[in-house]
């Protein structure tokens, strides 16, 4: 068998190949491409006999151990599309490992290419090789993170527009409760600041409410009127200029970003109901179209990628860590964590408890123990992703009785 260290920038990588017993074989700096991948090819081609061929299928290139510190990209699909097991190593374990070959704090590329190398040859049984999902699985992935990362800016320009408002304009609070409605980022384009939105009449704000089907337009743009109009201390006119153009930009960002997210939520639900996972997912309490395809495309679609429900909620991020020294042993939650799939585990907790009674009793009855609203959420989500791996696993949907049998024989 044959250990590749590949330490990869962007531009290049440096490969360090060793044999079983840790002899270094070859050593080179590879350009990123195609040119640099046929020489790895060759390198390793080089040290490759008919005796390391896999015994089960007689495949050579299944005796290579990849270790990079990346799952993604095109260099990392060649890799596997090539046949190696691949290996793609958490780089704070790969810093941590590094500390065994010198505590100086030395670092190089070529010194990390040996250490990945070291870690495939010795200690490849406690990592992970590279998840073997389909392509379908992979882009919905893709579309659903953007979809996901887009929500996130708009998030965070929508706190940044009222973060401007409340420090100049507070009357556009008030008038405006739900700053993320049509017809507020409307209005607030057309006056982002009090000498506009106080002239504003009240035609043009009931015509803002009718587009956005507003009930009552009428009443609702006189209110809305009266609050721009009320008496409320001013910053000087540069100063309200300077706001005024944050105001705009920040409105139109949102106002685009509206749009975008309606774009990719249509083709991240038209992905997601093409798999064959996608009736058993939705099935699920409190996952529908999105928030599934998100759920199903951060665990992937690879039927042996978990061993148990165990494993599968350590990856989730929802199942707790043990700290124990002496006498003292401490629970706590995983941080260290896919946050993608933590925040839609998180998410579809939430929402199980309208859609699932027998996940409002078991979230109730952890409150009723004085357990925190998000620390009950978690665990609400653990025993969920238990139940979705069971599904899985089974080839079977979700059924209420099945999941919470004392719950809901209680309940009964």
């Amino acid at each position: 068998m044959l250990f590749v260290g590949d330490d990869w920038a962007e531009a290049h990588h440096d490969i360090e190949v060793q044999d079983e017993q840790g002899h270094r074989l070859a050593r080179a700096r590879l350009p990123e491409g195609i040119a640099g991948l046929a020489r790895l090819h060759e390198l390793i081609a080089e040290h490759l006999t008919d005796d390391d061929a896999d015994p089960e299928t007689g495949f050579l290139a299944q005796s290579v151990m990849v270790g990079i510190e990346t799952d993604r990209g095109n260099w990392v699909s060649a890799l596997v599309a090539a046949g190696y097991q691949v290996f793609p190593l958490n780089p704070v374990q790969v810093a941590r490992y590094r500390e065994r070959h010198g505590a100086s704090g030395a670092k190089s590329d070529r010194g990390d290419a040996h250490v990945l190398a070291e870690i495939v040859r010795l200690d490849r049984d406690h990592h992970r090789p590279i998840a073997g999902d389909s392509p379908e699985v992979d882009g919905l992935k893709l579309v659903a993170r953007s979809h996901q990362a887009f929500i996130w800016d708009r998030t965070r320009h929508f706190q940044r527009l009222r973060s401007a408002l409340r420090e100049f304009f507070p009357a556009a609070l008030e008038a405006f409760p739900d700053l993320m409605a049509p017809e507020a980022l409307e209005l607030l384009e057309r006056a982002p600041d009090p000498a506009r939105a106080a002239r504003l009449s009240r035609s043009k704000i009931t015509a803002a409410l009718r587009r956005a089907r507003r009930r009552d337009p009428e009443v609702k743009a006189e209110a809305i009127q009266a609050l721009l109009r009320a008496p409320a201390l001013r910053q000087a006119p540069p100063i309200e200029a300077a706001y005024a153009v944050i105001v705009t930009t920040a409105v139109q960002l949102i106002a685009q970003l509206n749009k975008q997210i309606g774009e990719l939520q249509a083709v991240v639900a038209e992905g997601f109901g093409r798999h064959p996972d996608a009736e058993i997912v939705t099935s699920q309490p409190g996952l529908g179209p999105v928030l599934g395809a998100r759920v199903l495309a951060e665990f992937g679609d690879d039927p042996h990628r978990y061993a148990d429900a165990k494993a599968r909620k350590n990856y989730a991020g929802t199942s707790p860590i043990t700290r124990a020294s002496g006498t003292r042993r401490v629970v706590l939650a995983r941080y260290a964590r896919n946050r993608h799939l933590g925040d839609a585990t998180h998410q579809w907790a939430f929402c199980a408890l309208n859609a699932s009674p027998g996940a409002r009793a078991y979230y109730d009855a952890l409150r009723s123990r004085g357990i925190g609203h998000h620390a009950a959420l978690r665990q609400l989500a653990n025993r969920l992703v238990g139940i979705l791996h069971g599904c899985l696993k089974t080839r079977t949907q979700y059924n209420e009785h099945t999941a919470w049998p004392q719950l809901t024989a209680t309940a009964a």
